[in-house]
């Protein structure tokens, strides 16, 4: 059992006029946007149904060229409002069918029932072909569409919207300026302001009015879609086989909601989900084991807006280094960020919390991405797991040390050395897991019924 404990006194130096402040701001709202559907089949059907927009007509044929990373994460998960279907061709000819670009991550959230069969008509009598794209990106999208003489082309590079070139018989339309940049952070605020110091600040200093539109949002779309994972048959259902099989206390419900909001989203529910670093399985374990906590522990709603913030940011601040997109799964970050907001509800100073994230950190780093599917649930289990007991470990005075492999003295050190682990030091990884998923077809798009 775990005592709480009042936190120190914190020294609150952040004010609403600072750079800082603002920043801190800033990345939440262009990190916690919602989205329907897992998020890498949704650019593609984000980019497809741009590039028909421009077009202008329905296209008599679509190539999509996409990166190793993105046809790992699109291969075995269903998307949304297709009847069951999975990979990057039925993402495809869902954004051109049927798809609203104006509606970017929830392109295919307004589909009708009728949308759908012609989803399938469009696959079988058009010609939809999907190729690996000829560039070393980590994220790459480029759909193009023909209609007789005319084409267009819509490319997406470094994060889920960022649409940096549109062309049309060769001819620009658009150009952001970031085609072919490595900083996939082009465009959005500069996440180098982020450090756990300056972040618990900022957590302690945030006017509830700045944060809880944004935070808000996460809590009552991550709760519903976590909820219809508890209630329906989703995926392999890791949700509701954890609270059967392992009982309903507090450590428990928090590791199922998690995993039950991935359940329902990887098997295509249609609720959507508030995401965190492009990914709606890192919002949904960034802040469901936190809300669980919070119900717990009878917290204030400021209490759990907090708590929720700062899981979120710790999350940001990890995949800062890692990127979009690689080989280290994402929900690990999510998990140490669920972890540092379950141990401020508890009442952790700087330290608890910057010891649970080192803990959390060196217990679950390593785990690899193979791609959205639903084996994300379990994961998302483990990692929310190890974020809860890296807390445990320091309430009961343990901690991992420094030199105990990748731990390193301070918490903004190690953190950094999660990120070149796993930008660079999994760069093999990531391709010898996709050349292993792809091995069986050899196709990176399928078109399939669940």
């Amino acid at each position: 059992m775990i005592e709480k404990h009042a936190a120190e006194e914190w020294d609150i130096l952040m004010q609403p006029d600072d750079k800082v402040y603002k920043n801190y701001l800033q990345i939440l709202k262009e990190e916690l946007v919602p989205a329907t559907g897992c998020t890498e089949p949704i650019a593609v059907a984000y980019a497809a149904a741009k590039a028909r927009e421009v077009l202008g007509t329905l296209p008599e044929s679509c190539v999509i060229a996409a990166s190793g990373n993105i046809i790992k994460n699109v291969k075995s998960v269903i998307v949304p409002n297709t009847n069951g279907m999975k990979g990057i061709a039925a993402a495809a000819a869902a954004g051109i069918v049927a798809g609203d670009a104006s509606q970017k991550l929830e392109v295919l959230s307004d589909i009708r029932e009728a949308d759908k069969a012609q989803i399938q008509s469009y696959i079988n009598e058009h010609e939809l072909i999907v190729v690996p794209a000829d560039n070393d990106m980590v994220f790459y999208i480029a759909a193009t569409v023909k209609y007789g003489n005319e084409e267009v082309t819509v490319v997406i590079e470094h994060f889920h919207t960022n649409i940096a070139l549109i062309t049309r018989n060769g001819i620009k339309l658009y150009e952001s300026g970031a085609s072919g940049k490595v900083n996939e952070s082009h465009g959005l605020t500069d996440r180098s302001c982020l450090n756990i110091r300056d972040i618990l600040d900022f957590i302690q200093s945030v006017r509830m009015e700045d944060i809880s539109e944004v935070i808000g949002r996460q809590i009552d779309y991550n709760t519903a879609i976590s909820a219809e994972g508890l209630k329906d048959n989703w995926g392999a259902n890791i949700g509701k086989v954890l609270l059967s099989a392992c009982g309903n206390d507090v450590r428990t419900r928090a590791r199922a909601a998690a995993a039950a909001g991935s359940d329902a989203r990887m098997g295509g529910c249609e609720k959507p989900v508030v995401i965190v670093s492009g990914s709606g399985n890192q919002g949904m374990t960034a802040s469901l084991p936190v809300i669980e906590y919070a119900k717990e522990l009878h917290a204030s709603q400021d209490k759990l807006y907090r708590a929720v913030a700062l899981s979120d940011l710790v999350t940001i601040y990890q995949k800062t280094g890692i990127g979009r997109l690689s080989a280290y799964c994402g929900a690990v970050s999510a998990g140490c960020g669920a972890g540092a907001g379950i141990a401020y509800l508890y009442g952790g100073d700087y330290d608890v919390i910057a010891h649970t994230i080192v803990n959390a950190v060196a217990i679950t780093s390593g785990i690899i991405c193979d791609g959205a599917k639903p084996s994300c649930a379990a994961k998302i289990s483990a990692a929310v797991d190890a974020g809860i007991f890296g807390y445990y470990m320091y309430e009961h005075n343990q901690q991992f040390l420094d030199g105990d492999g990748i731990v390193t003295k301070g918490v903004d050190n190690t953190i950094h050395n999660v990120g070149a682990l796993a930008q660079k030091g999994m760069r093999q990884t990531d391709r010898e897991i996709i050349r292993i998923m792809l091995r069986k077809t050899g196709k990176p798009g399928i078109a399939a019924k669940d």
